[in-house]
C-alpha cells in the first residue's frame, strides 16, 4: 500500500510539471482544452465542407431582332428558366441584332461552334437549307394559331427537318412563330393589280422573291438595318414584317398604308451547333429539351401581346391607314402563290415534297376537326 502511494504521488508530482509547462507558454489549462476543442471542430467542418462550385457554363444566344423584340422576349425567359433549372451552374449571354453581325453570319458562327444557340429564320436560312423554305411560301399555314401551334411544334414536323440541319452541322430546337406578316407601302394593296412595278423589299429568299414576283411587283433585297433609310429614300415602295418589327423599327413613319393579308407568318427556327448539342452532360441536354417544350405556349401567346401591343402604338402614334382583305381579297392572291410551290420543290426536292405535304395535309385535317 505504502509503494501504491508513493508511486501515485510520483505520477501526480510528473503531471504538474506538464501544466506548470503549459502555463509558461502562456496558455492556460481552460485555453489549451478551448483550443483543442476549437482546432477539432475546425478540423470537422472543413472536413464536412462541400466542395467549391466549378464556375459556370456558358451558353452564347444570339437574336436576329433588337432588345425588346419577339426573340428578345423569348431569350430572356430562356436564360431565366435555364439558369434557375441549373441553379445557376449555366449562364445565358444574350446578344441582340447587330452585336455578333448578320443573320447569315450568325448562322456561320453556329456551324462552327463560335456561338452556342441563335435564330435563324428561313428568309436566309432556305440558301443553306432549301427545305426550310416551305415557312417563306404563303398561304400554307392555317388562320388558327391553335392549329399552327400544334403542327409547328409536333415530332412530326420536326423530325422532317433533322436530317436537312444536321447536313449543316446544326441541331433544330423550334419553330418559333412570331406573328403575321404584314405589307406596308406607299398606298394600300389590296390586289395584285397594286403590286405592279412595286419595289418590296424582301430577304434574300429565292422563294419570297418569286413570291412577290408572281403578284407583279419588283423584289428588292435590303438588309434588315437599312430597310427604314431605303423606304424614307424612295429607294424602295414597301416592305413586309410582323407588326412588332414595323413598329419597334419605325417603318410606319414612313409608310402610307398597312395590308393585313394574313398570307404568312413570320417563323424563324431556335438551332444549336449540333456537336455542342450532341456532347451535352445528359442533365444540361435535358434542361435544355424541357425549356424550349416549356416555351412553346409561352411564345405564341408572347407574340400576341406584342402585335396588339404594337398595333395600337401604330394607330395611336401616326394616321398611316390600316387595310384588312376579305376573304375573296386574299382568295386572288392564294391562287396567284399557288405556283411558286413548285420553285421550292425544285429547290428542296422530295425532301421538300414531304415536308410541304405533311404540314399543309396535317392543317387541313386540323382545322377541319380530325386531327
Amino acid at each position: 500500500m505504502t509503494k501504491l502511494t508513493r508511486w501515485l504521488g510520483s505520477l501526480i508530482f510528473a503531471f504538474s510539471l506538464v501544466l506548470v509547462g503549459c502555463s509558461d507558454s502562456g496558455e492556460t489549462e481552460q485555453e489549451a482544452a478551448s483550443t483543442s476543442s476549437s482546432s477539432s471542430s475546425s478540423s470537422s467542418s472543413q472536413s464536412a465542407e462541400p466542395a467549391e462550385k466549378a464556375e459556370p457554363v456558358t451558353w452564347r444566344f444570339a437574336l436576329e431582332e433588337i432588345e425588346g423584340s419577339v426573340q428578345d422576349a423569348y431569350a430572356q425567359e430562356f436564360k431565366r428558366q435555364i439558369e434557375d433549372m441549373s441553379d445557376g451552374q449555366i449562364e445565358i449571354e444574350i446578344y441582340p441584332y447587330g452585336a455578333l453581325g448578320t443573320s447569315s453570319q450568325l448562322t456561320e458562327l453556329v456551324q462552327d461552334g463560335s456561338i452556342q444557340l441563335a435564330f435563324a429564320s428561313p428568309g436566309h436560312l432556305a440558301s443553306v437549307i432549301p427545305e426550310v423554305g416551305v415557312f417563306t411560301l404563303h398561304f400554307v399555314l392555317s388562320d388558327d394559331n391553335d392549329v399552327n401551334k400544334e403542327v409547328l411544334s409536333s415530332s412530326k414536323v420536326h423530325n422532317l427537318f433533322d436530317s436537312p440541319y444536321a447536313e449543316q452541322n446544326m441541331q433544330l430546337l423550334g419553330i418559333v412563330p412570331e406573328g403575321w406578316m404584314v405589307w406596308t407601302g406607299n398606298k394600300p394593296l389590296r390586289t395584285p393589280a397594286d403590286f405592279s412595278e412595286f419595289k418590296m423589299r424582301t430577304m434574300t429568299s429565292p422563294i419570297l422573291t418569286e413570291s412577290y414576283k408572281a403578284y407583279g411587283a419588283n423584289p428588292s433585297p435590303m438588309p434588315y438595318s437599312e430597310v427604314y433609310s431605303g423606304l424614307q429614300l424612295k429607294q424602295i415602295d414597301g416592305q413586309v414584317n410582323p407588326i412588332f418589327a414595323i413598329e419597334e423599327m419605325s417603318f410606319y413613319e414612313v409608310q402610307e398604308a398597312m395590308t393585313l393579308a394574313n398570307h404568312a407568318q413570320f417563323i424563324t427556327t431556335l438551332v444549336s451547333n449540333k456537336e455542342w448539342y450532341e456532347s451535352l452532360p445528359d442533365d444540361q441536354r435535358k434542361w435544355l429539351d424541357d425549356t424550349r417544350a416549356e416555351l412553346v405556349d409561352y411564345i405564341y401567346q408572347k407574340q400576341a401581346e406584342f402585335n396588339g401591343e404594337r398595333l395600337e402604338k401604330i394607330t395611336q402614334n401616326s394616321d398611316i391607314e390600316v387595310v384588312e382583305l376579305t376573304d375573296e381579297q386574299r382568295a386572288v392572291f392564294r391562287d396567284a402563290s399557288m405556283g411558286v410551290r413548285d420553285i421550292y420543290l425544285e429547290a428542296a426536292g422530295e425532301r421538300g415534297q414531304e415536308i410541304l405535304d405533311t404540314i399543309t395535309s396535317m392543317v387541313e385535317e386540323a382545322d377541319s376537326g380530325e386531327m
